[in-house]
């Protein structure tokens, strides 16, 4: 059972590390934001930054790696964003990453880590959160990478398992979160075809 967790852990941790690759690659490599929230992409980096102080501070090592290259490449998503976008995205970006992101704050200040850990652990649907809704309010996907998600669905069911194995209820919790978000997402990729609409053409063709 030890080698099977340890496993898990590993295989969380690479899929943790690259799971904000493939949206950063797009991003770079198109400069194309249609249906990536800035919101996330901001709350994105301050979650990751929980989870790593979170690790250091409970001792959960397996934590560590992904935490800090996860915060990394959102780091990333959030340059090539901003150079897509312009200045209109920093507005999103603070709010996700200066409000959403400080929710855990006052939970850690007033009861310690352990609240904050749970409440660090349903940030993370919180996080996912507003890009699932961004994908629900517009046909256009083409900037989404679709690998991202299926990383993420994948990732939260292995640390849910873990959370559970550990009896860590942050983790748990997490990753029940982010199964749900990534499933809500791809639903989403799949009913578009993950393929663009233009209504300016179809205005044309219609008339």
């Amino acid at each position: 059972m030890t080698i099977l967790i340890i496993t898990l852990v590993v295989i969380a941790n690479i899929l943790g590390s690259a799971m904000a690759y493939p949206q950063a690659a797009k991003l770079l490599r198109t400069g194309n934001p249609e249906g990536v929230s800035a919101i996330w992409a901001g709350v994105s980096v301050s979650m990751n930054l929980w989870w790593l102080v979170y690790g250091i501070a409970n001792s959960l090592w397996g934590l560590v790696p992904t935490s800090a290259i996860a915060t990394a490449l959102y780091a990333v998503i959030v340059v090539a964003f901003v150079r897509s976008v312009g200045r209109s995205a920093f507005g999103g970006l603070a709010f996700g990453a200066l409000v959403f992101g400080l929710v855990p704050l006052p939970v850690l200040l007033v009861a310690g880590w352990s609240a904050a850990g749970v409440t660090i652990g349903l940030c993370y649907g919180m996080q996912l959160f507003p890009a699932v809704v961004a994908a629900f309010r517009t046909t256009d996907l083409s900037g989404v990478a679709a690998g991202t998600w299926i990383m993420a669905w994948i990732e939260g069911a292995i640390w849910g398992a873990y959370g559970l194995f550990v009896v860590d209820g942050a983790l748990l919790i997490g990753g029940v979160a982010g199964v749900l978000m990534a499933s809500l997402m791809l639903a989403r990729l799949t009913m578009t075809g993950h393929r663009p609409l233009d209504l300016r053409r179809a205005s044309l063709v219609s008339a």
